[in-house]
């Protein structure tokens, strides 16, 4: 009786160990292969610098460049460029002030910076054609009915008439030659040595009488 109650009990320890046995097998089976295909993928690796031409922004007073769509100020503004950034070059407008960059994320994914901004990092870069000019996007007109509240004529004022004034009359002076004789006939010198001498005496005669 003891030896049954004893094979009773085992039984369904028996029968557990062989399901536990059986799971296992199988989750083994199963997690083989899906470790063999993580296996298989390709372990992805490191890009460096990518080679060629590139630009380098070096306008370190400036917070950031504008990237434009054309080699001018008159192309519309598409993007940005931070200090430091690169970007890699394509080519340069015909005069070399302004560069063609690769600028994903626009149409055609490029954009033009000026030369002065950056520097240019790895070789030459050829001449490439530049987009069409953009059009304005409006075009400028006048209101006839605005220019016509500030708009007036001048009334033309005749002059007065020129009355040619009368003709100016130089008068002519005769020169005449001084005379050196008095109407007495005798001579100017004379009669001034005579009044100088007189006068001489007439001073000895007061210095005398003083005396």
């Amino acid at each position: 009786m003891y030896l049954m109650n004893t094979m009773h009990k085992k039984k369904p320890l028996s029968t557990l160990f062989i399901i536990l046995s059986i799971s296992t097998f199988f989750a083994l089976q199963w997690v083989q292969p899906v470790r063999a295909e993580e296996d298989d993928e390709p372990i992805p690796t490191v890009t460096g610098t990518p080679s060629g031409p590139r630009i380098r922004v070096t306008a370190f007073e400036h917070d950031q460049i504008n990237v434009r769509g054309g080699p001018g100020v008159t192309y519309p503004i598409v993007g940005f460029l931070i200090f430091a950034q690169e970007s890699p070059a394509k080519g340069r407008s015909a005069g070399g002030d302004w560069i063609l960059i690769e600028y994903p994320g626009v149409q055609g994914g490029q954009g033009w910076v000026y030369s002065v901004l950056v520097s240019v990092i790895g070789g030459e870069l050829p001449i490439v054609e530049p987009p069409p000019t953009p059009t304005p996007q409006f075009t400028p007109t006048i209101d006839p009915t605005l220019a016509a509240q500030f708009s007036y004529e001048i009334e033309p004022t005749k002059l007065p008439t020129f009355t040619p004034g009368p003709p100016v009359v130089v008068p002519e002076f005769q020169h005449n030659e001084p005379s050196v004789m008095l109407d007495v006939g005798i001579p100017s010198g004379l009669i001034i040595f005579i009044l100088g001498f007189l006068g001489i005496i007439i001073a000895l005669v007061s210095m005398t009488q003083r005396r």
